[in-house]
């Protein structure tokens, strides 16, 4: 397996898990999960009704693969999507942590670009 569909795996297993999780309690708010895998973007999204009859929706992760390295686009999650990655083997110098500025990210352990 190249290391592209070995990403798109690894980002796949991440966020069904992640949404597994949401599933699991007894909220009214629904995680789905979006695989583009043909323009690899890959998304978490949450959509539902809060208990106090308020409407939620949004994105908690967004990642995109480019040029063989993983962008993190949009991380909403305590731990960091990205330390899961790494814990999976994902080399640092191949996830870049794209929610940042440009300037900012040498400044991470992470990729610039």
């Amino acid at each position: 397996m190249d290391r592209a569909e070995t990403y798109r795996t690894y980002i796949q297993q991440l966020l069904a898990e992640r949404a597994e999780r949401s599933r699991q309690s007894p909220s009214q708010v629904e995680a789905q999960t979006v695989f583009d895998t043909e323009r690899d973007h890959y998304q978490l999204v949450y959509v539902g009704w809060k208990r106090n009859g308020l409407r939620d929706y949004g994105c908690l992760l967004h990642l995109d693969i480019k040029d063989d390295k993983i962008w993190i686009q949009y991380d909403g999650t305590e731990g960091g999507i990205a330390n899961k990655l790494v814990e999976l083997g994902v080399p640092k110098h191949d996830i870049v942590l794209g929610f940042h500025p440009l300037e900012v990210r040498p400044h991470t352990e992470f990729a610039v670009s």
